[in-house]
């Protein structure tokens, strides 16, 4: 009886260990992108049809999830007994989150200025895009539940509001606007519901997301904002409970928690963050020029110079680290923000046409993939994350020891 069960055993913990092993480290994203990339040079006209077809529900609702539930990451990183609790803590990946900002659309606008393309400048916002997917799937493989998750996922997050905010104001996402200010008044209904139902102490997700976020959505939608970030102003409301952020991993919860809610909402923005990768990552290669190369320069010389900068004015003046936050955790950070792809394509083509430029841009987001590669190679050199045995020194597990103690302390 053994024998015959222990095949179907190996069996069934191979495709069990296969589906875990790509939803804890997100794989779900690079290999939607790796068929866009797959089928638009082998078939782009078809590709371009179907990734055409899906954008919107993808792009403008799809994403919707994807941008609450990190935010929920954030505000539970944020309160007590977080990663980032205290403002002094959370303001300080926004601020490095800025600095990266000003760093790349400096070095951006200051190449495209000595080609003299001004024509260039406007696609900006492109280069000062960060893969909030990419940053998250870097943070789970080398950080898992380490601070640095929190800080990254931050700074990643708080740098793509900023460029909604940018791209939705000069580029809104359709030509009409309704009279009067009934766009707003439907956010402002959605918030106030959302405080009612958390005065009600309703524990369900379900009336935050379906009803509050729709009237959210719908209001960013009529007065021509990117309704993506439709959740963002509900999640503060949902229930919360202080803890490191680990994405799609919390599976010790029961099934009235608002955690299994949570759970079941992860499986969800899965599916949305592969169709994500599939609809926006089919860039052609081909087409490289003066954009490509401003994008890559400003990605992985600007943003990474411009964290670093802004964290270390940041520290000089009072602002505090999470806790066992070290410097060579946040050049690993600062590397694996360099990365913009699908973001930046989504950038890119709200703010150009299809044409010769935009395909430039794509190229360039495209190439700040290495980004990736490059945080990758840091950790395992400087010891960060999953790779710290890699220093190999018990003098260095103390100290870090001691380190973490002084500044939980």
């Amino acid at each position: 009886m053994s024998a015959h069960a222990s095949p179907h055993r190996r069996r069934g913990i191979t495709t069990t260990a296969v589906v875990t092993f790509i939803e804890e480290y997100c794989l779900l994203v690079p290999l939607g992108a790796a068929i866009a990339l797959v089928w638009a040079n082998t078939g782009s006209e078809s590709y371009y049809t179907v990734a055409h077809r899906w954008s919107f529900a993808v792009n403008e609702i799809g994403m919707a999830l994807f941008f609450g539930l990190l935010t929920q990451e954030v505000v539970d990183a944020v309160m007590p007994g977080g990663a980032l609790h205290t403002w002094r803590k959370w303001v300080l990946p926004a601020i490095a989150a800025g600095g990266g900002v000003a760093g790349s659309a400096l070095v951006y606008l200051t190449y495209v200025a000595l080609k003299y393309e001004s024509v260039l400048a406007l696609g900006w916002p492109a280069a000062t895009a960060v893969d909030l997917a990419f940053a998250y799937f870097v943070a789970r493989i080398i950080f898992r539940g380490h601070p640095a998750s929190a800080f990254l996922l931050l700074v990643a997050l708080a740098t793509n509001l900023f460029g909604l905010i940018i791209v939705t104001l000069r580029y809104p996402i359709h030509d009409w606007f309704p009279s009067g200010p009934g766009g707003a008044a439907l956010v402002l209904a959605a918030i106030a519901l959302a405080a009612l139902l958390r005065r009600w102490k309703v524990r369900s997700f379900i009336p935050y997301l379906a009803v509050c976020g729709t009237l959210s959505w719908w209001g960013l939608y009529l007065d021509g904002l990117h309704p993506a970030v439709a959740l963002i102003p509900i999640v503060p409301f949902l229930p919360h409970a202080a803890r490191q952020i680990d994405l799609f991993t919390d599976r010790d919860a029961g099934h009235r928690s608002p955690r299994h809610a949570e759970h079941l909402w992860n499986y969800g923005v899965q599916v949305v963050l592969f169709l994500f990768g599939l609809v926006n990552a089919g860039v052609v290669t081909t087409g490289y020029g003066t954009a490509t190369w401003a994008v890559l320069t400003a990605a992985m010389v600007g943003r990474p110079v411009g964290i670093l900068a802004a964290f270390a004015g940041a520290r000089a003046v009072g602002f505090h680290a999470p806790a066992g936050f070290h410097r060579r955790d946040l050049v690993v950070v600062a590397l694996a923000a360099s990365c913009s792809f699908t973001f930046g394509l989504f950038f890119a083509t709200a703010i150009y046409p299809p044409g010769a430029i935009l395909g430039e841009l794509k190229m360039g987001a495209f190439a700040t993939g290495a980004g990736t590669i490059a945080a990758l190679l840091a950790a395992r050199g400087l010891g960060v994350g999953r790779f710290t045995h890699h220093r190999g020194s018990p003098h260095l597990k103390k100290h870090d020891h001691e380190h973490l103690q002084h500044a939980r302390a």
